[in-house]
């Protein structure tokens, strides 16, 4: 987990405006007025129709681990502002130093399918301590919820296929490869190359030799053949360093002799050329000297668009070797998730004040209240989702949605309609009160995610829209809202 990656304080890890506007809270009295925090995005990645939650691990291991080192208050002691003053008197970092958590927080569990607007975590707690997660969480979720939607789209195309994750040195940094190896990993990815995710995040990890190995001797041939007398039990050959089907032929040569010593050839990897007609050829090759089980592997800037172009093309392929367009999320570098303000509670009286954020894009308004999603379903699978606030009451209202972009857009569910509330309890007062899943439990949690959709929503082009809306009586609150802040502006 990130405790074991980066062995220091990761309190820093935010934006310098969540330190100064806790400062403020804390100067202006109000640190521990309780608020509460949404954390969702606007629209599924890749003009896609889902999105993977992701980065949940990460995040709890984020917040068990909160707090201020000395260090930390070493370097916050030395900015200053425009005057050259320091820029946090010493009473706040001494409060700092002594800061525990004591927020509660909801999520998503790690590998649900989810749909733009609901909210992934709701964090409620003293708005200084809410404040400062904004900035942490919105980095874990983020990136974690992309790469596994691009790799959920992999597994999609791929079937039963093989997909192997082969991004690291074309990675975002450390963190970017090894966050991008569990992020695949979850989303549907069988393998990952990466060494050190495999060691941190138990996944398998696959890989023989690159061209290289190849090159540094004398003939294809001999390389082959010394490769295989030294790893025998993980043979694979990269056979397009100079010509490709004499590679392939060379490869079977190297394959005879394996079996000689009771090891088989397990496949051959094209790296370049024409995938289609390359691996077609290859595959009469290899039946033909009697080695129908040798996979043939391919990679070479691969994605979901590709693999299926290559699928209609009748390609031989069966392992799936994918890098650079997974884990930068080449189409699309960012998920845009957003953290905003949803309610203040009154100290008097204990009422909630409900806020939001106007906007003169109607994406951008922001949905008040303590937000919980529920899912109706039925035998087939899930049906809509219903943004609603549990802090109103009367759960037989629940059975109205009305689309948050088209008032005109409702659906109504009979009260016994079955479903499941999607946010769980994972902090209460600052406690950790969840136990994570394995990393394999949540893989398999999100093929199981994705059979619950119709297949239109799975479709890369043009995708049905998966219904989402707000709970009747949370609409009209928003509405009204809206109302009164456009009149009062």
């Amino acid at each position: 987990m990130i405790k074991n990656v980066y062995d220091t304080s990761l309190s820093l890890l935010t934006d310098l405006y969540q330190l100064t506007m806790a400062y403020g809270y804390w100067k202006s009295g109000t640190s521990e007025k309780e608020a509460v925090f949404n954390l969702y995005f606007r629209k599924n990645p890749f003009g896609g129709g889902f999105t993977i939650a992701c980065g949940l691990a990460q995040a709890v291991d984020y917040v068990n681990n909160f707090g201020f080192s000395a260090a930390d208050l070493h370097y916050l002691r030395s900015l200053t502002g425009n005057d050259g003053q320091p820029l946090f008197e010493e009473a706040f970092l001494d409060y700092l130093a002594g800061l525990k958590l004591t927020i509660d927080l909801e999520a998503v569990p790690e590998g649900t399918v989810t749909f733009p607007n609901e909210p992934l975590l709701r964090v409620r707690g003293p708005i200084l301590q809410c404040q400062l997660l904004e900035t942490p969480l919105l980095n874990l979720v983020n990136f974690e919820s992309l790469i596994a939607t691009k790799a959920a789209r992999l597994r999609l195309v791929a079937e039963t296929d093989t997909v192997l994750e082969f991004g690291l040195r074309r990675a975002q940094g450390i963190d970017g490869g090894l966050t991008a190896s569990r992020a695949a990993y979850i989303g549907g990815c069988d393998a990952t190359s990466n060494v050190l995710a495999g060691k941190q995040y138990d996944i398998p990890v696959r890989g023989t030799h690159a061209h290289s190995w190849v090159m540094s001797f004398d003939s294809e041939l001999e390389s082959f053949e010394t490769y295989a007398r030294v790893m025998p039990n993980n043979v694979t050959l990269l056979v397009d360093t100079y010509d490709t089907l004499q590679g392939v032929q060379n490869a079977i040569e190297t394959g005879r002799q394996l079996r000689r010593q009771g090891y088989e050839l397990s496949g051959i990897r094209l790296d370049s050329g024409d995938l289609a007609y390359l691996s077609i050829e290859a595959r009469k090759l290899l039946d033909e000297a009697g080695f129908p089980d040798t996979a043939i592997v391919a990679s070479n800037d691969l994605d979901e668009t590709i693999i299926a172009s290559l699928k209609q093309q009748g390609a031989r392929i069966t392992i799936w070797g994918v890098g650079t367009k997974l884990v930068t999320a080449y189409d699309q570098p960012a998920l845009g998730g957003v953290y905003k303000l949803a309610a203040i509670r009154h100290e008097a009286s204990g009422a909630w004040d409900y806020k939001m954020k106007l906007s003169e894009q109607a994406i951008k308004i922001s949905t008040p209240g303590l937000q919980q999603v529920r899912r109706f379903r039925d035998e087939r699978g899930f049906l809509a989702d219903m943004i609603y606030d549990e802090e109103m009451n009367g759960a037989e209202r629940l059975v109205t949605l009305i689309d948050p972009l088209d008032f005109t857009k409702r659906r109504r569910f009979d009260v016994g309609q079955p479903f499941e509330n999607l946010l769980v309890p994972v902090f209460r007062a600052g406690q950790c009160v969840y136990a994570n899943p394995d990393i394999h439990t949540v893989r398999a949690r999100v093929q199981t995610q994705l059979a619950g959709l119709h297949p239109g929503v799975k479709r890369f082009v043009n995708p049905h829209i998966y219904p989402v809306g707000l709970e009747q009586g949370l609409h009209e609150l928003k509405t009204e809202l809206i109302l009164k802040l456009r009149e009062g502006r």
